[in-house]
């Protein structure tokens, strides 16, 4: 992989971080509802949240959250890092 499809390969493996980064900020957030970041960890988190949530609501629209009580499980999540992976071997195909 070299030239642009190896940037965009790279693009798509460091979005995946983020993406990990935010699945934990989201398990965080549920477990402690009232922990709320301080210093660098701010600035890093809003990061991931802005970077994160168009594709996330995107997705919600066509895969909606599924409710069991007051527990309720989200496949947003789930379908960008599988559009993430068919795109980084589409990549790696072409290559």
């Amino acid at each position: 992989m070299t030239g642009i499809l190896g940037l965009i390969w790279w693009a798509l493996e460091i979005y995946f971080f983020a993406m990990v980064a935010r699945l934990f900020i989201d398990l965080v957030l549920s477990v402690n509802p009232s922990w709320r970041p301080r210093g660098i960890v701010v600035a890093l988190v809003e990061l991931v949240m802005t970077v994160t949530d168009p594709p996330l609501k995107f997705a919600r629209r066509f895969i909606k959250p599924i409710r069991f009580g007051v527990m309720q499980l989200d496949f947003g999540w789930t379908l960008v890092v599988i559009a993430i992976f068919v795109l980084q071997s589409l990549i790696s195909g072409i290559s």
